[in-house]
């Protein structure tokens, strides 16, 4: 009897699209797919700083930070509907909180698949392609990892020269 497979998806905003194409063409038949989507709390958290810093603590309901998380998860809920129904398949939904790279490799753990998308310099071939989250990502994923350009790839003629030979 065979293990059903799980394939996590790291649907951000912009590259979701080339995460989903890429799900539907290489995840197994029947595997248990995981829509993962994380939002970073760093901007709610400055409001609500800024807001308990300058005007006190009360009055928790004018807080725009909570304005901000109630946004965010509306946003990403939207998100992770329309990549559902982009992949045109059964998949569970995840929407985690936190240092993306973080809890992108949390949700890993025990995966058979990660898919993402570079998220650094799209212009050219290379390791800037890939930003800081997704090196981390690339470096401590506990599964393999399927790494996708978001957009056409840049042609082979952008990877840099090689070095001049030593004298």
């Amino acid at each position: 009897m065979s293990e059903t497979v799980t394939v996590v998806a790291w649907v951000a905003e912009s590259s979701w699209p080339a995460v989903i194409d890429a799900v539907r063409g290489y995840a197994p038949a029947g595997a248990e797919i995981v829509l993962l989507h994380v939002t970073d709390p760093g901007v709610a958290e400055v409001a609500h700083g800024s807001y308990a810093g300058l005007l006190g603590r009360g009055h928790r309901e004018k807080d725009p930070g909570i304005r901000l998380e109630q946004q965010g998860a509306a946003s990403a809920a939207g998100l992770l509907r329309d990549a559902a129904d982009r992949l045109g398949r059964d998949c569970r939904r995840q929407q985690r909180t936190g240092r993306p790279e973080r809890e992108v490799v949390a949700a890993a753990d025990g995966a058979g698949l990660l898919i993402l998308a570079r998220d650094g310099d799209q212009a050219r071939l290379g390791p800037k392609s890939l930003g800081r989250a997704g090196r981390f990502i690339v470096d401590h994923a506990p599964c393999p990892v399927l790494l996708v350009w978001p957009a056409p790839a840049p042609g082979i003629d952008t990877i840099p020269p090689p070095p001049p030979p030593r004298p």
